[in-house]
């Protein structure tokens, strides 16, 4: 069903999916996969979830879009939902997790312009992954990502992911930083976790703090309840100035979010960042019935509860298996580092109908929908621990 008029910008399995219901998925032919990718950390609340499906079938009735040149009460309620559960104070709505990251991006050089730096500079981490506009691209810490799309975009200094050290050094030595941009866990590029979630963002809290530096999170993978809490900095006790959000906050309905506080929730003013589609009424409306149906059903616990228990289930069933470098989580991040590029698995997975990903060539990444059970959860780790076994011995 791959249609020829589309660009090639994609390697797709050859798959067609036709409907879902829960962690389920149903192909052309009547096959049911177990999707542990849920869209990319999109889909958290599984498919066809049906107050969710409720919500959006009331909204389309009643309004779909109209313009930000006029107030829109979904967007000023979901504006206030995400700033009561942050702590935050002002939301920037678009459509993506690269437009919230490009608006991150414009806010902390018009903060640094408005400070009187000619040539703000933010500092961003090795491994990275934050979009593929010309200004996200360049931010981002992957090559093969950026490679033929030069000239990138300036203004970005890159230090390794969880090295303060690297960043005081930068300090010391520049006076035309104005931000840090990094991901509490990096997704995208392997699942990799600071070896102290807490220390690490509380350094960077302290540094930022320091030098007059904002603090921007991007959350857009490991945000919307994925970790266990609603944003991943909240493992850590400290606020950022500024946090992007997309993937989850709308379950597979297009929305991204630039959410700040002080200072930065300031800085723009009308006429210098817009969106024309961004915060509408269906978008909005899929965001606050996501918020909460995540706060009904419980479903922050359930992602620490049921990702801890892959975890574990992972962790005894490949104990002393040679070709296993870690298994990580965080919550329904979860990540399986092989010694060798492991892509094949991706299609040996479609065969046994579970849908998983690779990142970063070596990393098995899993992404389940928040509203997982401990038996979905064991059924995944059942057809995935054989597959993982069998790569492991052929590629010997």
């Amino acid at each position: 069903m791959h249609s020829e008029h589309l660009m090639n910008t994609y390697g797709r399995q050859p798959v067609t999916f036709v409907k879902g219901e829960g962690v389920w998925l149903t192909d052309t032919a009547g096959d049911r996969y177990l999707d542990a990718l849920s869209g990319v950390a999109v889909n958290g609340l599984g498919h066809a979830h049906p107050k969710f499906v409720s919500a959006l079938n009331a909204q389309i009735t009643r309004l779909i879009h109209v313009s930000n040149i006029y107030q829109i009460a979904e967007q000023s309620a979901l504006a206030d939902k995400l700033a009561e559960i942050s702590g935050m104070d002002r939301i920037f709505f678009c459509n993506s997790g690269c437009e919230a990251n490009e608006a991150a991006i414009k806010l902390a050089r018009l903060h640094g312009h408005n400070k009187g730096i000619d040539h703000p500079e933010i500092i961003v981490m090795d491994q990275s992954f934050h979009g593929r506009t010309m200004a996200t691209l360049s931010a981002t810490g992957n090559r093969k990502v950026q490679a033929g799309f030069e000239p990138l975009v300036s203004g970005f200094l890159r230090v390794p992911f969880d090295d303060l050290e690297a960043i005081k050094t930068i300090a010391s030595h520049k006076n035309n930083v104005v931000a840090i941009l990094v991901e509490p866990i990096q997704g995208e590029g392997g699942v990799h976790i600071p070896a102290s979630l807490k220390t690490y963002f509380q350094g960077l809290r302290e540094i930022c703090d320091a030098n007059g530096w904002l603090l921007m999170l991007d959350e857009v993978q490991s945000g919307i309840a994925r970790t266990g809490t609603w944003f991943a900095f909240q493992h850590t006790g400290i606020l950022p100035d500024v946090m992007t959000l997309a993937k989850g906050l709308g379950s597979g309905v297009p929305i991204g979010a630039c959410v700040a506080r002080g200072v930065a929730a300031e800085t723009f003013t009308p006429g210098k960042h817009g969106s024309t589609f961004g915060g509408n009424p269906l978008a909005t409306a899929a965001g606050l019935a996501t918020l909460n149906i995540i706060a009904e059903e419980n479903l922050r616990e359930n992602a620490e509860i049921v990702g801890d228990y892959i975890n574990q289930l992972l962790t005894d069933t490949l104990k002393g298996q040679a070709g296993i470098v870690q298994i990580r989580n965080a919550g329904m991040m979860i990540g399986i580092e092989l010694d060798r590029p492991c892509a094949d698995l991706v299609k040996q997975g479609l065969a046994a109908k579970l849908l998983i990903n690779v990142t970063s060539e070596k990393v098995i990444r899993l992404l389940p929908s928040l509203v997982m059970n401990k038996q979905e959860a064991e059924e995944l780790v059942n057809r995935l621990v054989p597959l993982i076994i069998n790569f492991l011995k052929a590629s010997a």
